[in-house]
């Protein structure tokens, strides 16, 4: 059996514009991924709370707001504070190409810009996320 991976997605700040990560979420459950959406105006320690309590395989975060070097590294900070840095954080919205590569170098996985079709996205997922966390336990 196929293994089912578990997917929270997150609407940090202020921004108020979600209908994209509804999309998201849409396309990701269309596709067999568990989906957990924590809605608008969340806060970093929010974000990776809920992540542990959920015990998902990724965050994925929407940031139109234009603060997304803020809020990618508070959020990576967080989940290596909390043991949980072998999640993939990926994530959307309105990021240059060289804020991009930044945000990758510091640990984050890709990041889709505007009209990215949404099979994009779910085909990423389904390619990295098999093998991807790195603390597997042997009992």
């Amino acid at each position: 059996m196929e293994k089912k991976f578990r997917i929270l997605l997150a609407k940090p700040g202020l921004d108020g514009h979600d209908r994209g990560v509804k999309v998201i979420a849409s396309a990701l459950r269309d596709a067999g991924f568990e989906v957990i959406y924590t809605g608008l105006r969340q806060t970093p320690e929010q974000i990776v709370d809920a992540a542990v309590q959920e015990d998902v395989d990724a965050i994925g975060m929407s940031i139109l707001s234009g603060a997304h070097m803020t809020l990618f590294p508070a959020v990576l900070k967080l989940m290596k504070e909390k043991g949980v840095d072998d999640m993939l954080l990926f994530g959307g919205g309105i990021i240059s190409e060289d804020d991009a590569a930044k945000l990758e170098e510091m640990g984050c996985g890709k990041l889709f810009g505007p009209g990215s079709p949404t099979t994009e996205v779910v085909e990423y997922l389904k390619k990295v996320l098999p093998g991807y966390r790195k603390r597997e336990k042997i009992f």
